[in-house]
């Protein structure tokens, strides 16, 4: 992964690497008189919706935020479930994501996991790595503090004394993808929450107040047609860029 802060990334008109927080499953259930975890059952469908349509857009990554480390602190019965229905999405769909020669990874630490969701995420990145296609990421117990703090850690275990960008970027969670071009928040929020904090130093950010589960391909569309209008700069000015990148 190159830094946008040392090297300037080559324009796409479709993004490269896309990556959602994927909020508001709670509240759509609750408006619907549902509990909270259907909303997050649904969900699933929403992610299943964005991966298609993001492989027939030609995004090469999509990364998204399932669960924090901050998350443990939802009511237990919630988590509990989040975790059963982590361990049947690894198992079902990571079948369909192979069929549909796409790639599934899970970044986050894994230490607080069960055995069998650790087998569950290992069996089903085992499956789709030789995949082509699009390259699926679900952020699972992560946090982009947590993810600079490991990297930092793992140069200091390596004996390192100076430190790169170079050096850090290289150990990230996300070290082999480009750094995200659009970021993506559902359900009305504005913040980045603590999700891929190095990363998205010059991501461009979207946010729509449509519930994740009503993030229908339509809504996807609305994302990268604004993406499309962005003037990419990256330090520069308009009037440095070439003609075709420049938006009036």
């Amino acid at each position: 992964m190159s830094s946008s802060t040392q090297t300037i990334p080559s324009p796409t008109a479709t993004p490269r690497h896309i990556c959602v927080v994927m909020d508001g499953n709670g509240r759509w259930a609750k408006k619907r008189f549902l509990p909270r975890v259907l909303g997050h059952k649904h969900g699933v469908g929403t992610l299943e919706t964005m991966a298609a349509r993001c492989s027939e857009l030609g995004v090469a990554y999509l990364t998204v935020f399932a669960f924090s480390t901050e998350n443990w602190r939802r009511p237990e019965d919630e988590v509990s479930f989040l975790m059963k229905l982590f361990m049947r999405a690894l198992k079902v769909e990571a079948e369909k994501m192979h069929q549909n020669n796409m790639r599934l990874k899970v970044i986050g630490s894994r230490s607080r996991f069960s055995p069998e969701i650790i087998a569950g995420i290992e069996a089903a990145e085992a499956l789709t790595a030789a995949n082509t296609g699009l390259t699926l990421t679900v952020a699972a117990d992560y946090g982009g503090r947590w993810d600079i703090l490991q990297a930092t850690n793992q140069l200091i275990r390596e004996g390192k004394t100076e430190i790169t960008e170079t050096d850090l970027a290289a150990r990230l969670m996300l070290a082999e993808a480009p750094e995200p071009d659009l970021f993506i928040r559902t359900g009305g929020e504005t913040r980045i929450s603590n999700f891929m904090l190095w990363q998205m130093a010059y991501a461009e950010l979207y946010f729509t107040d449509v519930l994740w589960p009503d993030f229908d391909a339509a809504e996807l569309d609305k994302a990268v047609q604004s993406f499309q209008k962005r003037e990419r700069r990256f330090g520069r000015t308009s009037e440095q860029l070439p003609p075709e990148l420049q938006r009036s």
